[in-house]
């Protein structure tokens, strides 16, 4: 299974041991899962910079896709139309190689303004419906801004944050290493 996404998969600011990446393998161990996770984040992508290297991130053809772009997007501004071009493509290309997805949702932050924020916040259900992508909603539920559960930059889960994604999502991900 293959980790497609941005700091937050990647695990900026975190031990090799308390990125999403170790405590997601260790959690599907734990539960007898037999997946190995495979890491192709890198910290500071855009959904652009995503789509520009995802042939080269397929050469392995993964069995299925946690993809989670598009925070770096918002936080830049970038509009949530072009956010939504990439990520279809991205979605298609996975579509067409028959590989499941995991849509790792994000919402946008709510000083960007109501257009913004409706316009983004749409993105992800609206391409997890379209393409059959299995979608969590919001990548940080429950752990966005608390300070306990982020590194100071408030921005990026710490170890505890990422233990409790991990828990949260291990539902989802289970769901996604079912299907065909």
């Amino acid at each position: 299974m293959l980790l497609y996404g941005d700091s937050l998969l990647a695990g900026y600011g975190l031990s090799q041991n308390d990125a999403f990446m170790a405590q997601l393998q260790t959690a599907l161990d734990a539960q007898n899962i037999d997946v190995r996770v495979i890491n192709a984040s890198v910290s500071g992508d855009t959904s652009g910079d995503g789509l520009e290297r995802l042939d080269w991130a397929l050469a392995d053809t993964p069995d299925a896709v946690i993809l989670g772009l598009g925070a770096n997007d918002m936080l830049q501004g970038i509009s949530p139309d072009l956010v939504r071009k990439n990520l279809s493509q991205i979605l298609a290309t996975l579509d067409t190689k028959k590989v499941p997805v995991l849509l790792a949702g994000m919402m946008a932050n709510r000083a960007l303004g109501h257009d913004y924020v409706t316009k983004f916040d749409a993105i992800y259900p609206d391409l997890a419906e379209q393409y059959g992508a299995i979608l969590y909603p919001f990548y940080l539920d429950g752990v966005a801004l608390d300070p306990a559960l982020n590194q100071p930059d408030l921005r990026h889960p710490n170890a505890a944050g990422v233990n409790k994604i991990v828990a949260a999502i291990l539902p989802y991900v289970a769901r996604l290493l079912e299907r065909p």
